[in-house]
């Protein structure tokens, strides 16, 4: 069975308890930079980047993507990560409500996911994608940051 790759980020963010999930379908839209946005919010920094680095890690674990380009990563408000085709959007409460991303793209047909569309996984024997190898590529992005800086 292939895994829906939006689907495996839906998954990853509930997990961390990210707050209204959903995803855009734009490829009806048709000048749409990628074919899904897929976004969700959390109350803290905190949880803005646990549920950023566990996408990252599901995504690579269970499909074998890596992430292709990230921004937000030195503050954590508003973090995006692009797979290509999917570009997903990790806000902070209050940018999601200030911003309103999913307005902009009113047209695009929608689908809201909750903890009742997964059923949780049981734990299998395998790669694990330790979740160090995540925190180093936040630290090179934050010193990267800083160097532009100087």
């Amino acid at each position: 069975m292939e895994l829906d790759p939006v689907r495996v980020i839906a998954e990853a963010m509930l997990e961390k308890k990210a707050k209204r999930v959903a995803a855009l379908d734009l490829r009806p839209v048709g000048s749409a930079i990628a074919d899904w946005f897929v976004v969700c919010n959390a109350d803290s920094t905190t949880a803005v980047a646990a549920i950023t680095d566990n996408i990252i890690v599901k995504m690579e674990e269970k499909l074998g993507q890596k992430v292709l380009r990230m921004q937000g990563l030195e503050n954590d408000f508003w973090i995006i990560l692009d797979y290509g085709d999917i570009v997903v959007h990790i806000f902070l409460t209050e940018y999601r409500d200030f911003y309103r991303l999913e307005d902009l793209w009113a047209d695009a047909p929608r689908q809201d996911y909750t903890d009742e569309d997964f059923v949780p996984e049981t734990k299998k024997p395998g790669k694990r994608i330790k979740p160090k190898a995540v925190s180093k590529v936040r630290a090179s992005v934050k010193k990267a940051e800083m160097k532009k800086d100087k």
